[in-house]
């Protein structure tokens, strides 16, 4: 029996080659289950997010878990990185209430624009399109573009919270602090930021749960037990709408899960890279080609299971910082998220001002980036704003982007700075214009 484990040790070790990484099993096995915790909070969340587009919130708890699973697994097996990935935050808020409550479509249709963004970010990762629309795009929007989906989350946390509610005179004023979910969704936030800030690992999840308990305790939540056999996926699986996310309103939807994707994806793999001491002698990083097909490919799989598109996770990083170094710990991630499929009714009791604390810690995160700003140069920092308030304004991520790239492209060309336009952005500004003028 020894023999045995020793002998598929040393296979595993093989595989993933531990030893060069200068790891081990079990380094690996304590940074994947410190990574999922982290990450964890995404199967109480993104159920909650793709039910108010109509969804099943049960099938929609499986397919967050096995997309999740799966794209782990791929990550590990293929690329050998120590990354977890899961429907992105964002993104999923997105699908939601811009594709299909603001614009009205379908949550099949919504599907078909998050497989036919996906399809492009794998031949974007497996061509030279992949670097040119990285170095086309400027820094600056690049980092608005995080920063303004930031926003969104947090407003949306806000308002799913009753921290801010409709308002005739104002459009928005201060909720009633004084009811218990509120209250609730403010002491969840507060717990999230005094645990992440004490360096405690899951702190968003155990925030998520202390504040599902208080709700049980005092009655506004009823206990419907922890453990069951998995719901159905039925109602999600292989439901996309492909046709219709052709139509060509749809291009900027498509535009935008491509390039938030893209680049949330690139910022987060850049970052977990250096933690986990991937990046050779002379700059480059190990596998980062197959990383990125890996991330794609979870996209396109992921709209078949019924998710929002999957991307990878910078919480990756406290399993980096955890030791490790190799496709051991994402596979360990999604051998955890398997699991976790047979906690759906734990899921189900979570209410929605549970998880609002956690939606405004993760915004509060994404802002930070805005600390990367050309503060000193208007004509980079302003269309970096627009981007950045009119995202959350006007309720939608495309609208957003595309409003700061044609203010981009504007203010540069007419105070004389054309040559600092790149062509990709105007591309993308001419896009935005036509999809304005005619759409």
């Amino acid at each position: 029996m020894a023999e045995n484990i020793a002998g598929q040790q040393g296979a595993i070790s093989r595989y993933f080659r531990l030893a060069e990484h200068g790891t081990t099993v079990r380094t690996e096995l304590v940074a994947g289950a410190t990574t999922f915790v982290t990450m964890a909070y995404i199967i109480f969340v993104n159920p909650q997010i793709m039910a108010a587009a109509g969804m099943d919130e049960q099938a929609s708890f499986v397919a967050t878990c096995l997309a999740s699973a799966l794209a782990c697994l791929i990550m590990g097996l293929y690329a050998n990185w120590p990354v977890g990935l899961a429907p992105g935050m964002g993104l999923n808020a997105f699908f939601t209430y811009a594709v299909v409550g603001e614009m009205g479509y379908s949550w099949e249709v919504a599907l078909g624009a998050v497989f036919l963004a996906g399809v492009l970010f794998v031949i974007m990762s497996v061509t030279r399109l992949r670097r040119w629309m990285l170095d086309s795009i400027p820094l600056d929007m690049r980092i608005a573009m995080g920063a303004g989906v930031g926003l969104f989350i947090g407003f949306i946390g806000l308002k799913s919270g009753g921290i801010v509610v409709a308002s005739d005179a104002t459009f928005l004023t201060l909720g009633d602090l004084t009811s218990p979910e509120p209250l609730l969704a403010c002491i969840g936030f507060l717990l999230i930021a005094i645990l992440s800030i004490r360096q405690v690992p899951g702190a968003i999840i155990a925030g998520i749960l202390m504040v599902t308990i208080v709700a049980l305790l005092t009655g506004l939540v009823n206990f419907n037990g922890v453990v069951s056999a998995p719901p159905s996926i039925a109602p999600t699986f292989m439901k996309l709408d492909i046709a219709g996310a052709q139509d060509v309103a749809m291009v900027s939807v498509v535009i935008a899960f491509l390039f938030v994707n893209l680049f949330d994806t690139a910022g987060t793999l850049l970052g977990v890279a250096s933690r986990a001491h991937l990046v050779n002698a002379d700059g480059s990083i190990k596998n980062m080609d197959r990383a990125l097909k890996a991330d794609s490919t979870a996209s396109v799989l992921g709209a078949f299971l019924g998710c929002s598109p999957v991307t990878s996770y910078l919480e990756s990083a406290a399993g980096a910082e955890a030791g490790g170094r190799t496709g051991l710990t994402a596979v360990t991630v999604g051998g955890l998220f398997l699991l976790a499929i047979f906690f759906a009714p734990l899921a189900g009791m979570v209410p929605a001002y549970a998880t609002a604390g956690a939606l405004i810690y993760v915004a509060v995160l994404m802002l930070t980036g805005m600390q990367g700003l050309a503060w000193s140069d208007m004509t980079e920092a302003a269309p970096a704003l627009i981007t950045i308030v009119m995202i959350p304004l006007t309720f939608s991520i495309a609208n957003g982007i595309a409003l700061g790239f044609i203010s981009y492209v504007a203010i540069k060309l007419f105070v004389g700075r054309r040559s600092d336009i790149s062509l990709g952005a105007w591309f993308l500004a001419i896009i935005f214009l036509l999809k304005f003028a005619f759409i």
